[in-house]
């Protein structure tokens, strides 16, 4: 009996055993980090400041979001009640799919895409349904409107999408949303501030929309782990249902008030990334690296059977960048986050050393 103490363990459910890992690749901080599509730069200052006035007191008492979700809210045109705050955007798509997806259903995924979507997914009962992009890895749109069937009970749109930085077109996502009223349209717009377009008027309006944002990339948030969901009324009752009531710390709720409040820094960080967005397909084209067409803060390019050395002689020299060639349809690619003009020099020089090298056949360092 002792024997059988020792070496018997519990067993989780069948589904969590088959569920797909995610390994997040560690960095290094001394190094250029255009790897994850964070803010590589810096928060608003007015951030820091909210922090220090932070006292030792209020840290005793839980969080409490409703009043920073009512004016978040206000700062997206809606109520307070068609707004939730997570715990990250992972948060978010984890809860929405816990609320809408059971056995029997089916999850429309447009592929390559955000890896946490079939993670999450596979935690469910629901049968994950892939619909692969053309090489252009433009928005699968037909691929998708076919692929609908009664089963389909939610369709998932990063838009922009990652990690080919394509779009789908506000008329295309009326459109599936027209085509499949049994199912949730989640539109995450986490590059939303890089593009510029958004759907997020459109919630409430059409009864089947959820939209969900980030504040880890253009705010530059992501150690707080800050996310929202906004949807119809009617929906979003559901998601509150399963959502944790603490899952959002003070501190986060403290720097969003402070986020939000900066505009002028939030205006300036994102046209300094997309003027270093411009300036580095300038600087691919003129290495003759493959690229395709991106509305968000980074960009995928064609390697090619060398992508594993290329991603460490960029390593080697300062900056990393990530591999995407396990993702569907993307062998030989790689994904770099645009940071401020003056490092994506570094990041240029960095890039024509190493397509050097690998052109020669050798290394440089």
């Amino acid at each position: 009996m002792a024997d059988a103490l020792k070496t018997a363990s519990p067993a989780p459910r069948a589904r969590v055993q088959a569920m797909k890992e995610y390994h997040p690749p560690l960095g290094c901080r001394d190094t250029l980090r255009l790897d994850f599509n964070e803010n590589t730069l810096a928060c608003s200052p007015k951030v820091r400041e909210a922090l220090a006035a932070v006292s030792l007191g209020s840290l005793t008492r839980y969080p409490e979001r409703e009043p920073v979700e009512a004016m978040v809210a206000a700062h997206l045109g809606l109520k307070a009640e068609q707004v939730a705050l997570t715990n990250g955007v992972d948060e978010a798509i984890h809860v929405l799919f816990e609320t809408f997806l059971e056995a029997g259903d089916e999850l429309l995924l447009p592929v390559p895409t955000y890896t946490m979507y079939e993670v999450y997914a596979s935690a469910t009962d629901a049968r994950v349904i892939a619909v692969q992009a053309a090489d252009d890895l433009r928005f699968p749109f037909e691929r998708l409107v076919a692929a609908i069937t009664p089963k389909t009970k939610v369709i998932a749109i990063a838009n922009p999408n990652s990690p080919s930085g394509s779009v789908a077109t506000r008329e295309q996502i009326l459109e599936l949303a027209r085509r499949a009223p049994q199912a949730v349209v989640l539109v995450d717009e986490a590059y939303f501030h890089f593009y510029g377009e958004t759907v997020m008027d459109l919630v409430g309006t059409v009864p089947n929309l959820i939209v969900a944002r980030t504040f880890s990339k253009a705010y530059g948030l992501a150690g707080l782990r800050l996310g929202l969901l906004a949807g119809p009324l009617d929906l979003m009752r559901w998601v509150r249902r399963v959502l944790s009531p603490y899952s959002v710390n003070s501190l986060a709720l403290v720097c969003l008030r402070a986020a939000l409040a900066d505009t002028e820094y939030l205006d300036w960080y994102v046209g300094e990334v997309l003027a270093a967005r411009s300036e580095f397909e300038a600087a691919l084209d003129a290495a003759g690296v493959r690229r395709w067409p991106s509305w968000a803060n980074f960009i995928l390019v064609e390697i090619g059977a060398r992508h594993v050395e290329f991603v460490r002689l960029m390593r080697d020299a300062g900056v990393l960048v990530r591999d995407r060639s396990s993702d569907p349809g993307c062998d030989g690619r790689v994904r770099i986050t645009i940071g401020t003009r003056e490092q994506m020099k570094q990041a240029v020089v960095a890039l024509n050393e190493a397509m050097a090298a690998l052109r020669s056949g050798g290394e440089t360092r």
